[in-house]
Parts: C-alpha cells; structure tokens; sequence
C-alpha cells in the first residue's frame, strides 16, 4: 500500500471513527499537447500523471454526503443530497458534491457517504487537480452503489458537475484523462464524438524524459479569460459558418482568416484579450500540431515531435495571449539548454510548462530553469518528470 493509500485509510479512520468500505484512486494530468481544443470539438493528446488523489469512502443510508481533505483547511463539510443546488464559487467541496448532484440529476440512485480525500496532484499547477478530486469521486460512488457506469460516462457527468455545479466551463479532456488513460500511453480523444485511441508513449525505452515544470504561480489574469477565450472561438465559428472551429480544415485557415478581417465581432467585445482570428489561428493549428505530433509518434520518431511543441507554445503565448512570463522562462531557458521541445501546457497565465529531454540532459536542464527562475527574482520552480501512468482505478 503506498503512502496516499495509508493516509487515506487512517485519515478515514480518524475522522468518521470506522474503516472505509474501499480505496480508490484517479490521477493528474498533463496534456501533451492539443491546449483548448477540447472545447471546439477537436482533438487532444494528454497522459495520466503518477500524482493521484485518492478517495477513501463508505455509503451512508440517511443521504448525508460527509467530506473531509487531508489537504484542506478545516473540519467535515456536511450536506444533505437532497438539498444539493449549483454552487459556484463555494470552495474545494462543491467538486464532489458536484458529482453528487450530476449523478443524482441523470437519474442515478445514489444516497450518501463519508469520504476522506487524499492527494499528491500539485492544485493550481494545470495539472487538473480538480477533475482527478472530480474523476475519484464519481468512482467510488459508482462502486458504492452499483451504478454499472463505464469510465467514459463518469467522465462525461464529472464534467457536467464542474459545467452546471461549480459554474467552470471546462472541456472534456481533463475528465476523461483521468477515467480513461492507461499506463505507458498517451491519449487521443476526438472531443466531438469521443473515440479515444492510446497511442504507445514509451519515453524511457528512448532515452527521453518529459520534465514538468511548475512554476508555482497562478496569475489572476486567468480567473475570466477562460470563459472569454471560449466566447470567442464559439463566435469565431457562428462568423465562419461553422458548427466549431474544429470544422475549419487546416488547409483553408489562409481563407478563413480573411473572411474574419472586419467582421462584426472580429475583436473581443470588451476590448482586451485577442482578437477572434488569432483565437481561430491558435485552434485550427493546434488540431494540426494534436495531428502531426500523432503521426510521428505512430512512426516511432519521438524526437521529432519536441518543435511541435514548441511550436505549441508560440501558439499559445502569440495568438491566444495565455501564457506568463515565469511560463515563458521556463520554455525559453530549457530550449537554451537543450531541450527537443517545451510548452506551457493547461489553462494558462502560469500552471506549468513540459520539457522533452534526453534523459542524460534532463538533470542539467533542470537546473538551468531553476537558474534562470532565481536570476529573474521568481518563486523557485517545482520539476519533476511526467511518466505516462495509469488513469482511475480501486485500490482496496
């Protein structure tokens, strides 16, 4: 049992005085690259990290739903199923008790419980903390009560909690990474119609290793530009004709662009942020990048994928104007001691950047962010390697 599993097991114990009925466990994420394409039905490449937050837990008869974190400051948060509304805003609780009420709403018979949460998925990193506590939740409640739900639909209502519940207007991807990725693979998922393909992503049979690096900032700048960036894609694609941007073919981008100049809508309504064609640009290119980088892992060549990422990056620091300065430097500094490729990867405005090294250069890159973080006068970087790992499972 590794040291989370304990944790949670005693910290159950310790809180509601009994053992759990079970264990169990969903991951972290990194995406590899395909950043904000979820949203506009395309395509996306992320693996499952081994940082896991982990769910001890039992049913409970009176509809009672009991949550306690390991992680959180404060005591037992008590709710009641049936007095469950939308509450964004409401803190770390409203994603579980998202998933209670998503559940719930789709007809499910689902009562209460007592869970006790424990992680190691580094919050406000990008590396989708929320939808691993999201993921593990909906598990253990789908054990608990015989739900018989298949890991894509927990997906998809651990999504609707964080839409409806907790008022985030996430994509797809960071659910189904977490209920749906598998060891030693990375993820290929069609966001509109949601096939998934695992595409083999052995970087240590290579001599390679992926480096994340959070930077440990989270810059307040990102609090609406979420939502006002997907705003603008779905206006982009109502200015094309088109259902999402997904649908702009990569070899028309040229045309579309054109028809966007002077558009009614073409620049952001509040007068900040990017410009629709550059928010359009950024999307049809990714889906291009998400599309070449598989292409050449499906031919072995690995290596070859480190300038799409780069590539990446450029993307999105230039055209959707999400990235940071700490972002920025830790992309720049790991290029300039030779990385095959980097990118900030996730929401943006900080979070955490990727880094394909050799695997006997990762060390010294390492130090040469950490370097350049101290020389600029930022908060030292956290860096640690990205191993393709396993998506939601039980544990006990």
């Amino acid at each position: 049992m590794s040291t989370t599993q304990a944790a949670a097991a005693e910290g159950f114990r310790a809180v509601y005085g009994a053992a759990p009925e079970g264990l169990w466990a969903a991951p972290g994420r990194v995406n590899l690259i395909g950043e904000h394409t979820d949203y506009n039905d395309g395509f996306v490449l992320p693996l499952a990290l081994p940082h896991t937050t982990v769910a001890a837990a039992s049913a409970r008869p009176d509809g009672v739903l009991r949550l306690h974190s390991g992680g959180a400051d404060g005591g037992i948060v008590e709710l009641r199923t049936d007095d469950l509304r939308p509450a964004p805003g409401s803190g770390w609780a409203a994603y579980p008790a998202g998933i209670v009420w998503a559940l719930r709403e789709a007809g499910l018979p689902v009562g209460g419980a007592d869970v006790h949460y424990e992680s190691t998925v580094p919050t406000g990193a990008g590396l989708s903390s929320s939808a691993a506590l999201e993921v593990v939740t909906a598990l253990a409640l789908n054990d608990l009560y015989g739900l018989g739900l298949d890991r894509p639909r927990l997906a998809r209502l651990a999504q609707r909690a964080e839409n409806a519940f907790v008022g985030v207007p996430c994509g797809i991807m960071d659910q189904t990474a977490a209920a749906c990725c598998t060891e030693g693979h990375a993820l290929f998922l069609n966001t509109r119609d949601l096939t998934r393909r695992q595409v083999p992503f052995d970087l240590a049979a290579e001599g390679l290793q992926l480096l994340v690096v959070d930077t440990c900032v989270q810059h307040e700048l990102g609090d609406g530009a979420y939502a006002q960036r997907r705003a603008g894609c779905e206006g982009g694609a109502r200015a094309l004709g088109v259902r999402a941007l997904r649908d702009v073919p990569y070899a028309h981008l040229s045309e579309a662009l054109a028809r966007l100049d002077g558009e009614p809508g073409a620049e952001p309504a509040s007068g900040t942020g990017p410009a629709v064609r550059d928010l359009v640009r950024h999307i049809v290119t990714e889906n291009h990048r998400v599309e070449e980088v598989i292409a050449r892992l499906d031919a072995g060549e690995i290596r070859a994928i480190g300038p799409l990422l780069t590539a990446g990056h450029a993307s999105l620091r230039d055209d959707f104007a999400i990235s940071c300065a700490e972002l920025d430097l830790a992309v720049d500094s790991a290029l300039a001691a030779g990385a095959l490729g980097a990118r900030m990867t996730g929401g943006g405005f900080g979070g955490s950047a990727l880094v394909l090294a050799e695997r006997s250069a990762a060390e010294h890159i390492g130090t040469a962010v950490t370097k350049a973080f101290a020389a600029a006068g930022h908060i030292a970087p956290r860096i640690f390697p990205a191993v393709p790992s396993a998506g939601a499972r039980r544990l006990a």
